[in-house]
């Protein structure tokens, strides 16, 4: 992570000077790779991939922490009302002697004797004659300030298996944040190639309308010249300026749609939306290396959206095991030290005075009106829908492949096909402009050739970009597009 956070930091200082330099010299020229390092860099869904990496780790790093004992401090104080009286009125305790069989007893001259010089008795119990005072202020306990102190030590030593199933989940969440960063990486990618083609393929297209309007002004001059000479005709003037008309709009549009792909182009890449960036790959006719062919479960290992589905079903189990830990026993060791002011350790004392006490904690659920029960129920439900999700997803994978590789092998045909179709078209409009030279061949066969010209140009051109862009959906397809700083 350290080596990423250099690279990262590095390139951060890379992109701040491209910047300037862009906004220095507005004809810089980048490939497909530096814009992909720009959108890679400035991207806000891959920032917040990024930050719920770094939370799903805090997070794991979090639930070990449920393995080790936990301490806490409580401190309290309460103004009572009124004082603790153990004794409602001044006591009289009676006098006596402890016999040798260790009994209270009384001997005679501590009794109260009567007339008769006998020893007085009530109600069967002699009369003792002296008595000891206690006080009810002896016997009063000033608790209206009382305070508490207390620390505390847990530590877990059964729980039904939760928390090894929470640090599981944690530890699966941290996979699944990183495969989701991984997906939404391919989408950036994706997105960053569609709008740099679609740039390359719209240059290619005002290069051609350029040419071609260029090719019709020159020929609306030389029919003119005809015209006047009366070789040619009114309406065969008029064709011609219809054409170029046709062209300057064809050429507007392309200029419009330039304009707006490079704004798409700068907003994925975080610059600003009026920046102008000659693009390195502006030649198409180039053809495209193959892609060596993956079998299904090559693919399956790579896409992050079946890793994704997989983690969450394996998620789930686990809170199955959460779920069934509810039918279990939990134990605990604890371990405490009270101290309180008032304390009544060693008579009673307005000092801070405590004790210590470790104990074991049991707890076992015996009867919840079947909630643990209908929570297993649950999370097994939710873990069979995450598997359904997992089969549909490779269902689609392996069509989504399926397709990727017939395009393929498709637009390698068409490429074929509009290449001959140019070369056609070309040896067509010579002949035509030959044939016009000599006057054998009307101005209306001219433009048809022109026309005919153009269309295998721009066939051409979005042929070549196609197959770029099939390389890149099979790229994706087969779970191998990805970027390396």
């Amino acid at each position: 992570m350290k080596r990423i956070a250099k690279c990262r930091s590095g390139l951060s200082l890379i992109l701040v000077l491209l910047c300037f330099i862009l906004q220095s010299n507005a004809q810089e020229v980048l490939s497909l790779e530096d814009f992909r390092r720009l959108a890679i860099e400035n991207n806000k869904k891959l920032k917040i991939a990024d930050e719920e990496v770094k939370a799903s780790e805090a997070q794991k790093a979090e639930a070990f922490t449920k393995y080790l004992p936990g301490i806490d401090a409580m401190g309290v104080y309460l103004r009572n009302q009124k004082e603790i009286n153990l004794l409602a009125d001044d006591a009289h305790l009676p006098v006596g002697s402890m016999g040798a069989d260790g009994k209270f007893t009384f001997r005679p001259d501590q009794l109260m004797i009567g007339a008769d010089g006998k020893p007085v008795m009530v109600n069967g119990q002699y009369v003792p004659k002296d008595y000891a005072l206690l006080p009810k202020d002896a016997m009063t306990v000033d608790e209206r300030n009382l305070g508490i102190v207390q620390v505390g030590l847990t530590q877990p030593i059964y729980m039904g298996g939760k928390i090894r199933a929470y640090n599981q989940i944690a530890g699966l969440s941290e996979q699944l944040a990183k495969s989701k960063r991984s997906q939404e990486l391919q989408n950036v990618i994706l997105s960053t190639d569609e709008a740099y083609w679609q740039i390359i393929s719209l240059v290619n297209r005002k290069k051609l309308a350029d040419k071609y309007v260029e090719t019709l002004k020159k020929f609306v001059h030389d029919v003119e010249l005809m015209h006047t000479t009366g070789v040619a005709t009114k309406a065969d003037v008029l064709s011609v300026r219809v054409k170029l008309n046709e062209g300057e709009m064809v050429q507007t549009k392309v200029d419009n749609g330039l304009s707006l792909s490079r704004m798409v182009l700068n907003q994925i890449c975080g610059l600003p939306t009026d920046t102008i960036v000659m693009l390195k790959e502006e030649v198409v006719d180039s053809d495209v290396e193959e892609v060596p062919t993956e079998n299904l479960e090559q693919v399956y290992s790579r896409r992050p959206e079946v890793a994704s589905l997989q983690l969450a079903t394996d998620i789930y189990k686990k809170k199955e095991k959460i779920a069934l830990s509810e039918y279990l026993p939990t134990i605990a060791l604890t371990a405490n030290y009270l101290s309180s002011t008032p304390s009544f350790f060693d008579g009673v004392s307005t000092k801070f005075d405590g004790m210590w006490s470790v104990g074991v904690g049991i707890k076992a659920p015996i009867f919840h009106w079947g909630a643990s029960r209908k929570s297993l129920r649950s999370a097994k439900a939710q873990t069979n829908a995450m598997n359904y999700k997992l089969q549909e997803a490779k269902e689609q994978i392996e069509l989504q492949v399926n397709q990727s590789e017939f395009k393929m092998k498709e637009v390698g045909k068409k490429l074929a096909m509009a290449r001959k179709n140019l070369e056609r078209a070309e040896e067509n409009l010579k002949f035509a402009n030959l044939g016009f030279k000599e006057g054998t061949i009307p101005v209306l066969n001219v433009l048809e050739a022109q026309t005919a010209w153009l269309t295998a140009n721009s066939e051409l051109i979005d042929t070549q970009i196609e197959a770029r862009l099939c390389k890149v959906y099979l790229e994706k397809a087969y779970g191998i597009l990805d970027f390396k700083f």
